[in-house]
C-alpha cells in the first residue's frame, strides 16, 4: 500500500511538470524499518489514545493528572527509559515527569508535551473518545494527548529498531501547560538547556503544518474601587465601579497594534453582587498576545497612561500586566529545522506547511533560553479548545515516521 500511494504521488508529480505547474520537490526514499513499524503501531496507539482521552485531566485536576502519569510512566518503563516525577511548583498540581533515553551518539534532544487539557472534570464522561469518518474526537484528543501518544511510539519504534546513535533523548511532560506553565517553567528551562534542540509535540497545524513561531502571552489585570450606594434612592452619591471599569475596557482594548501583531482582548470581568446597589469594586481581566517582546514594554507603559483618562470621577483605578509566555521568533536555526523536516516529509512523498500561532506554548519557555525549538510535532487534528476538538486518524503513521526520523536525524550529528 505504502509504495503504491508513493507511485500515485510521483505519476501526479510527472502530470504536473507535463502541465507546466512546479517542480516537485527532490527527497529520498524513504526509510521502510521506520514506515513499517510505525503503520504496525496506530491501532495500538489508538487504544492508548482513547484510554488517556477517558481520564479528565483539566489543569488542576490531581487525580486524573496522577493517573495519566502512571500510565505513561509505565508504557515509558517498557522500553528502557529512566524516568523521574517533580511536583509543579505552587499554584499548580501534579507532577511532571522527565524521562531520560541515552544512547552511543553525539546529539542530546528534548521532546515536550503536556498532560493537562482546558477541560472542566466531566467532559471525558460526557463525550467520551469516538471515531467518526476517520477522524478521533473527545477532550484533549489532539491537544496535547495526541502528542503524548506521537512522543511514546517514536521512542518505541527507535527502541525496536535498535536505533541508540544518539547521546540522549529525553520526553518532558508537564502537568500545567494550560495555565501558563507557572508551575513549571523552571523545570523546563533548566532542562531545555541541557539539551541540544527541543521538538514540541503540540499538535499539528490543521494544513498538516508545524508552527515555526508563536506569539508571547500576557494577562492584564484592571482593578477599580469606587463608591457604593443604593441604586434607586441615592445613585448619585456613589461610585460606579462596573461602569468605570466598562470604560477602561473599552479604551485599553484599544491599545492593540495591527502592524505589529499584538493583540488586546478583555475576557473576564467581575462586579458588584446586588442589581440594587452600585458597586464599589470591579475587576476586569484581559489576554494579550505579542509576536516581539518588546511589546511588553509598550502595552505595560500605556496601560497606566491611558488609564487615567477616568468616566466616573473619584474612581481609583490600577493597572498590571502579568508577562506570561515569551514570544518564540522565527530564526535560522528554526529555519534550519524546518527544511531537515519538509525533506523527511518529503521521504513519503508529502508536503509539510509551516505556520505561525497566536497561541502560546512551551516551546516559547525552550527557545527563550536560546536553544533551537521547533513546534507541532503531534497528531494533525482541529477544534482546538472546543468540545469538538479532533483529530486526524490518517495522521498518525506519516507524524510518527516525521518525529521518529527527525530524532534519528538529530541523533546522530556529526
Amino acid at each position: 500500500m505504502f509504495h503504491l500511494a508513493r507511485s500515485a504521488f510521483i505519476s501526479s508529480l510527472g502530470l504536473g511538470i507535463a502541465l507546466g505547474l512546479a517542480a516537485p520537490p527532490s527527497f529520498a526514499e524513504p526509510d521502510k524499518q521506520v514506515y513499517e513499524k510505525a503503520e504496525q503501531y496506530k491501532g495500538e496507539a489508538l487504544k492508548l489514545l482513547e484510554r488517556l482521552v477517558n481520564i479528565d485531566t483539566g489543569t488542576g485536576d490531581e487525580q486524573g493528572l496522577s493517573q495519566v502519569s502512571g500510565i505513561v510512566i509505565e508504557e515509558l518503563k517498557k522500553i528502557g527509559a529512566r524516568v523521574e516525577t517533580y511536583p509543579a511548583a505552587t499554584p499548580a498540581n501534579g507532577n511532571n515527569v522527565v524521562a531520560t533515553f541515552t544512547g552511543t551518539g553525539k546529539g542530546k534532544i528534548l521532546l515536550m508535551a503536556h498532560m493537562d487539557t482546558v477541560f472542566k472534570h466531566g467532559a471525558a464522561a460526557a463525550k467520551p473518545f469516538y471515531i467518526k469518518d476517520s477522524r478521533a474526537y473527545g477532550p484533549g484528543v489532539m491537544d496535547d494527548k495526541g502528542g503524548i501518544v506521537a512522543g511514546l511510539y517514536s521512542l518505541r519504534i527507535l527502541q525496536q529498531i535498535g536505533f541508540k546513535d544518539y547521546a540522549q533523548i529525553t520526553l518532558l511532560l508537564n502537568s500545567n501547560e494550560e495555565t501558563g506553565s507557572a508551575g513549571s517553567r523552571a523545570l523546563i528551562e533548566k532542562v531545555a538547556r541541557q539539551h541540544d534542540v527541543v521538538l514540541n509535540l503540540e499538535p499539528g497545524r490543521p494544513a498538516d503544518g508545524l508552527v515555526v513561531w508563536r506569539k508571547g502571552s500576557g494577562t492584564i489585570k484592571v482593578e477599580v474601587t469606587g463608591k457604593a450606594a443604593h441604586a434607586g434612592v441615592a445613585p448619585d452619591s456613589g461610585r460606579n465601579a462596573a461602569m468605570e471599569a466598562a470604560h477602561q475596557i473599552l479604551q485599553l482594548g484599544q491599545l492593540g497594534d495591527r502592524e505589529k501583531q499584538t493583540t488586546v482582548n478583555f475576557t473576564v470581568i467581575n462586579s458588584g453582587g446586588s442589581t440594587n446597589v452600585i458597586p464599589d469594586h470591579a475587576t476586569a481581566f484581559g489576554d494579550v498576545r505579542v509576536a516581539v517582546p518588546e511589546e511588553f514594554d509598550r502595552v505595560e507603559k500605556d496601560l497606566a497612561k491611558v488609564s487615567e483618562k477616568k468616566l466616573i470621577p473619584d474612581t481609583q483605578v490600577t493597572t498590571h500586566l502579568t508577562r506570561g509566555f515569551p514570544p518564540m521568533p522565527a530564526n535560522p536555526q528554526s529555519e534550519a529545522l524546518a527544511a531537515k523536516a519538509q525533506a523527511i516529509y518529503g521521504e513519503l512523498g508529502k508536503k509539510l506547511t509551516l505556520e505561525g500561532s497566536g497561541g502560546a506554548a512551551d516551546s516559547s519557555l525552550s527557545a527563550g533560553v536560546g536553544i533551537p525549538t521547533l513546534d507541532g510535532f503531534g497528531i494533525v487534528g482541529g477544534g482546538i479548545h472546543t468540545p469538538e476538538e479532533y483529530a486526524e486518524i490518517d495522521s498518525i503513521v506519516p507524524r510518527f515516521y516525521l518525529l521518529t526520523r527527525m530524532l534519528m536525524d538529530l541523533g546522530n550529528r556529526k
